[in-house]
């Protein structure tokens, strides 16, 4: 049996999963901030206020929020690349249908399941990297990843001026093409997560029995390690932790 070379083997798990949730990531920041390009035009259109923009601007989150716990227990039973995918899916389509709002309405609702549909990614990314890799890795695992929110405002800002310019394109405003172009690619990308995503390290093949077995040695011990006050045991217990209530808490209010 050759010895677990540990910096290689969390470089090879690095390198086949975090890639591709950066990019899930990517897609998931430029679907959200490509809505204040769209006011550009979108606005005057259908009839949108500066005050019911605001409104669709924030009820996003209301969804979000709503459903980011209830998101993370289906992720738990269905595994993450089932539900990863669903949510690709669902908010890909919703993201497209942006582009045939008829009013304050239409364009609150929709964004209201926008967020319902896209609740839970990040938090459930924070989960599953805990089914791969050891604690003393993750703060550093987790920093990659959020590199994808400057990159995608970096890149979104100028792509989404540049569909913009595709006003009267097919018969479709420009604000139109902006949700349909950056929605899809979000739809496009469920394949992907459903053909090379896997739940957990004893789902795949490219790693090693003796790999796998480290990985799970690994966790086990950061489990034994974990202090049990900080441990709950169902979702309103949750709620009720101080350690909980502390880090939901804004820090000027501790």
């Amino acid at each position: 049996m050759e010895p677990i070379h540990e910096q290689t083997l969390v470089r090879k798990m690095f390198l086949r999963i975090v890639p591709l949730l950066m990019l899930i990531y990517f897609i998931s920041y430029i679907d959200r901030i490509n809505v204040g390009f769209a006011a550009l035009t979108m606005n005057k259109e259908i009839g949108l206020t500066a005050y019911l923009f605001g409104w669709g601007a924030g009820i996003f989150f209301i969804g979000y929020f709503l459903f980011e716990i209830p998101s993370n227990l289906f992720m738990e039973r269905l595994g993450a690349r089932r539900w990863f995918a669903r949510i690709l899916f669902t908010w890909g389509l919703l993201s497209c249908a942006m582009a045939f709002a008829q009013g304050p309405k239409s364009f609150l609702v929709l964004r209201f399941f926008l967020g319902v549909s896209e609740a839970g990614f990040f938090p459930g990314v924070i989960l599953y990297l805990t089914y791969w890799f050891p604690a003393r890795y993750r703060a550093r695992i987790v920093a990659a990843f959020t590199l994808s929110v400057p990159i995608s405002v970096a890149i979104g800002a100028p792509l989404s001026v540049w569909i913009l310019g595709f006003d009267g394109v097919g018969g479709l405003r420009g604000w139109q093409w902006l949700f349909i172009v950056e929605g899809l690619p979000a739809v496009l990308a469920t394949c992907l997560v459903l053909r090379c995503l896997a739940d957990r390290p004893a789902n795949v093949s490219w790693l090693s029995a003796e790999e796998k077995n480290w990985v799970h040695q690994q966790l086990a011990l950061d489990e034994q390690r974990s202090t049990g006050n900080t441990k709950v045991n169902g979702v309103w217990e949750a709620f009720r932790s101080p350690a909980v209530i502390g880090l939901a808490c804004p820090t000027r209010l501790l």
